[in-house]
């Protein structure tokens, strides 16, 4: 390294990934939430939002030019001035619908369009910062430092899904009560996280350090070796052994989650009667909450739970192993969905109530996500291991997105409370995957 050398990883790791969480909340989850509350009816802001997470999806395909091209201190930094700048745009240009038009949740997705252009250009630069930012962590320091700081990247990027999808949904709802304009209220929430970007930047381009194992490999004949690597780990990948099983385990695995996730905040936040339009389309149905009980129940709870879902299904993994912990934490992925039944049916007020269904079905969630974490690194075992968890991750992406496309549309056609009832009846799907992988893992996979 340079005279940054002795530059310890407390000065930039936690802070480096904590950068990494906030534009995928932003562009993920409190897109979501803010268009529930500007009134977009769930079909279009389903679909729309939906195709914000295409970057990550496509990310290891143009990973090998983040490699080729400059250095990754140069992607993290360019990436974060390009993020800041983004937000503060988010925040200048964001429209201001009326009132009357979100009360009937008939705000027209189009009124949002160079909203959701920013959005899209933002998701580009997330995935990109993703990318440079963990090629940097491996390249910063050395391997036992590495080591001993993986916990800590963990944790930071945590602390940042709480803060993304917690904190300034929080500050959105609290600004709402007081000022009662809703628009008002997101356009300061982007504001202070573009204040909060802007700040995290500032902080990178002075105390990020600069390491000499970091150089741009910009040759030609470089680039054609990483985009022949690229292909050969393609080919590689759909000639392994079971790979039809794998590729269906990961897109149907966590198919009643993909189409949670994507309705559960327009959920918490619409009006409890339930409205059938002239069209035949069924609005409302949800438990109305103000938007800082959101925040607070699922934002941070919710997200608390989550976390320690996953904490603790790692240790019940490291336990028994993948393949024997395998039908528990199915089960965790799919019973817990029946808390959302009990909500849309109920429409309960109290707000214990309300939080502790949600913090069982992100217990259960994260709980049983782990198992499919494990399962990816179990397939991806081999000589292209990394990108064939690169490919694994996009497989990911694409389990979220299928559903997501249509849960909206199929939610305005039969109400929440069937809606929830179907999410369950796709628990069927994650069990006969669970089946048919459980027989072809290796018993001691996982286990310490």
């Amino acid at each position: 390294m340079n005279n940054q050398k002795s530059l310890s990883p407390w000065f930039w790791v936690p802070t480096l990934y904590f950068a990494e969480g906030i534009p995928y909340f932003l562009v993920n989850n409190i897109s979501v939430m803010m268009f529930a509350k500007m009134g977009v009816p769930n079909d279009q802001l389903s679909f729309f939002t939906t195709l914000l997470y295409f970057p990550w999806f496509l990310k290891g395909v143009w990973s090998p030019i983040v490699d080729v091209v400059k250095t990754k201190r140069w992607w993290i930094v360019s990436m974060q001035v390009l993020l800041t700048a983004l937000c503060i745009l988010l925040t200048v240009t964001l429209p201001h619908p009326d009132a009357a038009t979100i009360a009937a949740k008939g705000t027209s997705v189009s009124l949002f369009w160079l909203t959701l252009v920013l959005f899209i250009i933002a998701a580009f630069a997330s995935a990109t910062h993703d990318i440079a930012a963990d090629g940097f962590y491996m390249l910063a320091h050395d391997q036992s430092s590495q080591a001993k700081f993986i916990g800590i990247r963990s944790t930071f990027y945590r602390i940042a899904s709480v803060f993304g999808q917690g904190v300034l949904v929080l500050i959105a709802g609290v600004v709402e009560k007081r000022s009662g304009n809703i628009p008002y209220s997101w356009q300061i929430t982007l504001g202070v996280t573009a204040a909060v970007m802007f700040l995290i930047t500032l902080y990178h381009i002075f105390m990020l350090p600069k390491s000499d194992n970091d150089k741009p490999r910009v040759s030609a004949g470089d680039a054609s070796a990483s985009m022949r690597e690229l292909g050969n780990s393609f080919k590689t990948f759909f000639t392994k052994d079971g790979v039809w099983l794998a590729i269906l385990f990961m897109l149907l695995y966590r198919l009643p989650e993909g189409f949670l996730i994507k309705l559960c905040q327009p959920f918490l936040v619409d009006q409890q009667a339930e409205v059938v339009t002239e069209t035949g389309k069924i609005i409302g149905g949800g438990l109305g909450l103000d938007t800082d009980m959101v925040g607070l129940l699922y934002g941070t709870i919710g997200v608390i739970f989550l976390l320690l879902g996953g904490i603790v299904g790692g240790v019940f993994i490291s336990k028994r192993g993948l393949k024997r912990s395998l039908w528990w934490m199915a089960a965790c992925m799919t019973l817990p969905c029946l808390t959302f039944v009990y909500l849309s049916t109920e429409l309960p007020t109290n707000p214990w109530a309300i939080g502790t269904a949600i913090s069982i079905e992100q217990f259960g969630y994260g709980f049983g996500f782990t198992a499919y974490m494990m399962y990816m690194m179990y397939f991806s075992e081999g000589e292209f291991k990394t990108s064939h968890y690169a490919i694994c991750t996009a497989f990911m992406a694409l389990s979220m997105m299928l559903p997501g496309f249509v849960a909206g549309s199929i939610e305005m056609a039969i109400g929440y409370r069937l809606f929830f009832w179907m999410v369950v009846a796709c628990s069927v799907a994650t069990l006969l995957v669970t089946f048919l992988a459980y027989r072809k893992l290796d018993p001691n996979y996982g286990r310490k």
